[in-house]
């Protein structure tokens, strides 16, 4: 039985030596950042609108209240079921709840935003309660007590997702139900409080899957227009309109380093710097998820800062760039993951058949046999785990380019971007050692 608690799959299923590894990703991400500086020379994301409306028909059905209420109640129905197994089922392994927790709603919002854009928001329980609560008070879903302070911006989602990640990788309890059960009572409180106070921009800015899946389906074909009309566009340029607000920067910085410090404390190395330290182990990955979070905004922000711009603060750049580290931490996802969703997917999906650990075949799933399909192929395997941290490196530098060449005057759009691409060429470095250490 696997424990649903962080990756698997590291070094031994990767047949590809580590320094071919790193010189033909970086040779990859040098030669593009060479090319986009002569050919790439006036933006075409930022400061564009791109996109094809849909037909008049599919948008209207898109927006039907019919079609929206139909996906709230399927979040809702789950909802209840998963609560249902978390109550009342064992607190064992084999409580699907760890399985919903830590895979389907973690990992598995990354796949389903990227195919599907933001449809969390309709799918979020806490969402839909609130509204429905609103609703029967007659008042406005966006009213609240008082108005939500733009300075906060993104910051709840921030401690948010460091709360989640700590309770993944740092907490010993992680794997125990009523662990996942306090956690989410803290954080159902939380946000059913703050919408009240503030109206549903508190998801928005504060819930951290609403925060996080809203970020990785901006890299999804579905987006608006400035009248709030559905169209289909790239993904680059879908990119570029992620809603820039304080604490962005430190949203992304949990994100890519909470994933690379999960690899980093599967290697002989942490071992080592933590064996002489038993008995604080609790301590010590804190302080190793605390450390990587900070490198990765103290670097990015060097980074940022180091970029010169007519139109705006250096203090603002950070979160102006912030939005071409997401293409990253997808890579980062897919290639640390993988295998870890393939096989953990699976399972939970057998758990949900038999919520209470009584024999029971609810959903028809019970007899289903776990497949091993990815392992078998360990070459096609590692090609994928390092093409998915070279190629989100490639369009973070794509977008990080398109950002430089809006913001940064002419004469210096060459050196101006040095800071960054060499920050982005240790992220490259850094993300396939760990990739090959773990």
């Amino acid at each position: 039985m696997l424990a649903p608690t962080h990756g698997i799959g590291g070094a031994t299923d990767l047949p590809i030596p580590l320094p071919a590894a790193i010189i033909a990703g970086v040779t990859a991400l040098v030669a593009s950042f060479a090319i986009l500086v002569v050919a790439w020379r006036e933006p075409r994301y930022y400061g564009h609108q791109h996109g094809k409306l849909l037909p008049t028909a599919m948008g209207a059905a898109l927006d039907s209240p019919g079609f929206r209420w139909s996906i709230r109640g399927l979040g809702l129905v789950f909802f209840g079921y998963a609560t249902w197994a978390m109550i009342f089922g064992p607190d064992l392994i084999t409580n699907p709840t760890l399985g919903i927790f830590y895979v389907l709603v973690w990992v598995g919002l990354v796949p389903a935003s990227l195919l599907f854009g933001p449809i969390v928001r309709l799918l979020s329980p806490l969402r839909t309660l609130h509204l429905l609560a609103t609703k029967m008070i007659g008042i406005k879903a966006d009213k609240g007590l008082a108005s939500y302070p733009g300075r906060l911006g993104y910051w709840p989602a921030a401690l948010g997702l460091f709360g989640f990640v700590w309770q993944e990788l740092v907490n010993p309890n992680s794997t125990y139900v009523s662990s996942v059960q306090l956690w989410l009572a803290i954080y159902a409180g939380a946000m059913l409080v703050g919408a009240a106070a503030f109206g549903d921009i508190w998801f928005a800015r504060a819930d951290p899957f609403e925060v996080f899946a809203t970020l990785i389906g901006k890299l999804s074909i579905w987006g608006r227009d400035p009248k709030g009309r559905p169209l289909v566009r790239s993904p680059l340029a879908n990119l570029a309109h992620v809603e820039i607000a304080p604490g962005l920067v430190a949203v992304v910085s949990v994100l890519l380093g909470s994933t690379a410090f999960d690899s980093f404390k599967a290697t002989s190395r942490w071992y080592a710097m933590t064996s002489p330290l038993a008995g604080h182990e609790q301590a010590m990955n804190t302080l190793g998820l605390i450390g990587f979070c900070v490198f990765v905004a103290v670097t990015f922000t060097m980074a940022a800062r180091a970029t010169p711009s007519a139109q705006t603060t250096k203090q603002a750049l950070p979160n102006l760039y912030a939005s071409s580290v997401i293409p990253i931490i997808v890579g980062y996802f897919v290639a640390h993951y993988l295998t870890y969703f393939y096989q953990m997917s699976q399972q939970t999906l057998i758990q949900l058949s038999d919520p209470l650990a009584q024999g029971s075949n609810l959903l028809g799933t019970a007899s289903w046999q776990l497949h091993y399909g990815l392992s078998n192929f360990p070459t096609p395997l590692a090609i994928t785990k390092v093409a998915a941290i070279v190629v989100g490196h490639i369009l973070g530098a794509v977008m990080a380019h398109d950002r430089a060449v809006s913001t940064i005057p002419k004469p210096h759009r060459l050196t101006g971007q040095l800071a960054m691409m060499a920050t982005m060429v240790g992220y490259t470095t850094v993300g396939l050692f760990l990739l090959f250490s773990s």
